[in-house]
């Protein structure tokens, strides 16, 4: 497996109710040289989370000890700006497997669901209540169910479906990436390829 299978997750949650968040906010280009998908979380966010003598800006969400979880709440045009797959390696290595806005980047959204981070797309009235309950409540717990497509606030109930491509779900739930898809289909293609001879 690629990742770890994405079923159902209840968490609470970390607000950043920040529009228009682009990729070299979420990981800045001067750390990108890296090859491998480890490491990145470090430099979440990381002009946002320190000053440049490194110590950690106390206003930012992420140093604020009282949000925690597994899921990140965007503000809408979540992932604009260049297409860089590490802003999706950066928010699942710094522990986040799910981030909900109103609206996605598309590439931003594809490279998400090709690592094991579950893109949720609601409402703007959803968003809306999800980040007044965070605020009356650091504590509050979300579901995010995957089987069902919905998202839910455990504590009033209030639910909304979210829509996701049917072969990205199979691959979240079962933790492929597309090699693993392929070769889970091993036998098939050689079968295939068999009975087509050159």
């Amino acid at each position: 497996m690629a990742y770890d299978k994405f079923e159902i997750l209840k968490s609470t949650a970390v607000p950043l109710p920040i529009e228009n968040v682009d990729t070299d906010q979420i990981i800045p280009a001067r750390f990108l040289k890296a090859t491998e998908r480890v490491g990145f979380g470090d430099n979440l966010f990381r002009d946002w989370r320190y000053n440049s003598d490194n110590t950690p800006k106390t206003d930012f969400v992420l140093n604020n000890p009282i949000y925690k979880g597994k899921i990140l709440v965007g503000g809408k045009n979540f992932g604009s700006g260049s297409s860089r797959e590490h802003a999706a390696w950066a928010i699942y290595d710094y522990g986040f497997r799910c981030v909900v806005s109103s609206f996605f980047a598309d590439i931003f959204r594809g490279n998400c669901l090709n690592i094991g981070v579950l893109p949720v797309q609601v409402s703007a009235e959803f968003l809306d209540k999800i980040y007044k309950a965070i605020e009356a409540n650091p504590n509050t717990e979300i579901e995010i169910n995957l089987p069902n497509q919905t998202i839910t606030l455990l504590e009033s109930g209030e639910q909304e479906s979210y829509d996701i491509n049917s072969y990205k779900k199979e691959n979240m739930l079962n933790g492929y990436d597309d090699i693993d898809y392929l070769t889970k289909m091993k036998a098939e293609i050689k079968e295939f390829a068999s009975a087509r001879p050159f």
